[in-house]
């Protein structure tokens, strides 16, 4: 690749996380009603960076437990979308992001990890503990957390595509993938830059 070329390909990638910076900053701000919340998982990655502070992995490595980024993602029947990387995943830390999202009277579905039932008994939150690891898949018909899996699935596989994404802009593609998941087919070049400047566009925009 010729030195010009080189320039306009790190200039594109400078200014898709600037633009994302902002994006990623509109997440669901209010849950209610059925709420499901689980946790998944990303390689730590120093991608770009010429001194790493540990030895380098063999591509496709799998890494230690220290090595893995917790993300917290928070999603309620609605369709509104919350997704948060935490330090580690503990009553304190999770009850952090979920107290200010989650209403009062919602219900809120995880797996059965004791750490969601501390945090909904210290948060006067009605608690539907599903037992994947038992096999339990949905309870009384209408409590479960399929969605919020679903929602980890595409998210996986859609940054698969970049081959490894550097851990300091992780939550630069989890706010892109939450904007394209909000706008579906809708989304456009418009609409992009209304998020870029911090503000969501009028759907008579998201069209054009």
């Amino acid at each position: 690749m010729e030195c010009g070329q080189q320039g306009q390909v790190h200039t594109a990638f400078r200014w898709r996380h600037r633009f994302l910076e902002a994006a990623a900053a509109h997440r669901a701000e209010h849950e209610g009603g059925i709420v499901e919340a689980d946790e998944t998982f990303f390689l730590e990655s120093f991608k770009g960076q010429r001194k790493l502070p540990r030895p380098a992995r063999k591509r496709a490595g799998v890494g230690t437990h220290w090595e893995r980024i917790a993300v917290l993602v928070v999603r309620d029947r609605g369709g509104q979308t919350a997704d948060f990387r935490l330090d580690k995943i503990d009553a304190p830390h999770v009850a952090a992001v979920l107290r200010p999202l989650v209403d009062r009277d919602a219900i809120l579905c995880t797996d059965g990890a004791r750490v969601y039932q501390t945090v909904a008994r210290d948060m006067g939150l009605t608690h539907r503990a599903i037992n994947v690891q038992q096999g339990v898949r949905v309870i009384d018909g209408a409590f479960h957390i399929q969605n919020v899996n679903a929602y980890d699935s595409r998210l996986k596989e859609w940054i698969r595509r970049f081959h490894g994404v550097a851990t300091k802009y992780l939550e630069n593609y989890l706010g892109w993938r939450r904007m394209m998941e909000r706008y579906r087919q809708n989304i456009s070049p418009t609409a992009c830059l209304c998020e870029a400047l911090g503000r969501f566009p009028s759907q008579q925009l998201m069209q054009t």
